[in-house]
């Protein structure tokens, strides 16, 4: 099967439910804010040079390029001041000359909330030792496999097992699929994943007691009833170029476009269903030790007082290390608060669990 006809299977596959009328614009959100400090620093542009443990939620082919059989990352980073917390975890094998897979697992959570629901008392007076503390979590298990059909062309895939809860008020349980295609030429990659390519859906209970309902209903709030939540399907398009400048030098870039199937998004090109969100990322390496990066992602539109648009952008950089089967990476994305997202500092570590690979 030539690659281009494996493309347009995917896209086909992936805009088969975009005109579902009940699945909101931005479902699992979580999922698209993407691991590893390598990635974060190049702006998110790393679908086609994935070639880590992270692969597993980038491009699930890319663990066919690890340079290991067995590798463990680890990544923490914090948002709003530390309100919130997002951590990944994997683990990925390689089973064969031509086939591997992964584990990994993704969380994004604000513990801590004061549910005041039940600060007045019978008597209606505020009694501050009735407010108890609830957790607000995103959780995803991915479990990836990749194969290589043949020299220059692999393809994998993801199955996805979602868990969002809301302190006991609220949990989902989700389930989703993705699809990837890679095709190498050269020190050129290629890439296609389908994300969410079949719908990924949420199906939500809710555990209301009769004060929380009563609060509800004071407030002038909706009062949430059982129901599914679908995340409709996303195209990512990728392509890559590495460059060996000499015997200590090399120059990485990449260019991703990221096609949604919900409706109009404050992207570059918005469109109704389609929209394209496009980003770059460049790394310069030295010596296979040392790593430079910088990133471009996040364009949207602003519009001022004066109705004036103008575009903003989000700039990354990020540096990484590599020593003895030991990577440590590090971000800084949205360098000066260039963009409406908010600035935020990511670590990630990277062990090889096993020699690497001949």
């Amino acid at each position: 099967m030539k690659v281009h006809v494996i493309i347009i299977y995917l896209f086909l596959l992936s805009s088969f439910a975009f005109s579902q009328t009940n699945a909101p614009k931005y479902s699992n959100e979580f999922l698209n804010i993407g691991v590893g400090a390598r990635a974060l620093g190049m702006g998110n542009s790393v679908v086609a040079s994935s070639d880590d443990v992270t692969a597993g939620y980038w491009n699930p082919t890319g663990l066919l390029n690890t340079n290991t059989d067995l590798q463990l990352g680890l990544m923490h980073s914090e948002y709003f001041a530390g309100i919130a917390k997002y951590d990944f975890a994997g683990l990925t094998k390689t089973i064969d000359t031509a086939s591997a897979f992964g584990i990994s697992f993704i969380r994004f959570g604000v513990d801590n909330i004061p549910n005041t629901t039940e600060l007045i008392d019978a008597q209606g007076n505020l009694d501050y030792d009735r407010i108890t503390f609830f957790s607000a979590t995103d959780m995803a298990f991915l479990f990836s496999y990749a194969r290589k059909l043949k020299p220059n062309l692999s393809v994998g895939g993801n199955v996805k097992i979602i868990h969002r809860k809301v302190g006991d008020f609220a949990k989902a349980w989700g389930f989703g699929i993705d699809a990837s295609v890679e095709y190498t030429k050269k020190s050129w990659r290629f890439a296609a994943v389908a994300r969410d390519v079949t719908s990924t859906f949420n199906a939500w209970n809710y555990t209301l007691s009769d004060e929380v309902i009563e609060v509800f209903t004071l407030t002038d709030n909706e009062i949430p009833e059982n129901g599914l939540e679908l995340t409709l399907p996303r195209l990512i398009l990728a392509a890559s170029k590495k460059w060996d400048i000499n015997a200590n030098f090399t120059f990485l870039s990449e260019l991703n476009a990221a096609v949604t199937t919900d409706g109009k998004r404050n992207v570059l090109v918005v469109g109704d269903p389609f929209s394209i969100d496009p980003s770059l990322g460049l790394e310069l390496g030295f010596k296979n030790i040392v790593f430079a990066r910088g990133g471009i992602s996040n364009t949207q539109r602003v519009t001022n007082i004066t109705d004036k648009v103008t575009y903003s952008i989000q700039p990354n950089i990020g540096i990484g290390l590599r020593f003895k089967g030991v990577a440590l990476d590090y971000a800084l994305t949205d360098i000066g608060d260039a963009s409406v997202a908010l600035y935020s500092n990511v670590f990630s570590l990277r062990f090889n669990l096993s020699p690497p690979k001949k």
